[in-house]
Parts: structure tokens; sequence; C-alpha cells
């Protein structure tokens, strides 16, 4: 299975049409530490760290 449909049936009732953002870890465990950190932070944030890596809003995908 792709990457982009994983994402399709990851997010429950979410069907994502672009990659915007991304990081890259060394381990599972700091992973998901991190998506923790950014699921617990506000729709703003969210933005904010988006903006920062792809302000343009660019699909990332085809850079993975």
């Amino acid at each position: 299975m792709s990457l982009r449909g994983s994402l399709r049936l990851s997010l429950r009732g979410f069907f994502p049409k672009q990659s915007v953002y991304y990081e890259i870890f060394r381990g599972v465990r700091n992973a998901i530490s991190r998506e923790r950190q950014i699921k617990g932070g506000s729709r703003a944030k969210k933005i904010e760290l988006i903006n920062e890596m792809n302000a343009g809003w660019k699909d990332l995908y085809d850079g993975l």
C-alpha cells in the first residue's frame, strides 16, 4: 500500500488531499512522542508549524 493510501486509511473521517508537513525521526518512540505533542497543540500552532516549513502549502508527497 502506498503512503498516500495508508494516510487516507489512517485518519478516520478525514481524507487529506495533500501532504503539507512532515518530520523525520530516527526512532519510533521519538516520532510518537512528537505526534502526541503536535496533536495536543492548538490548530493555530499546527498552522504555524506548516507555515514555517511550507508557507505555500504545496504538496510535499513527491519529495518524501
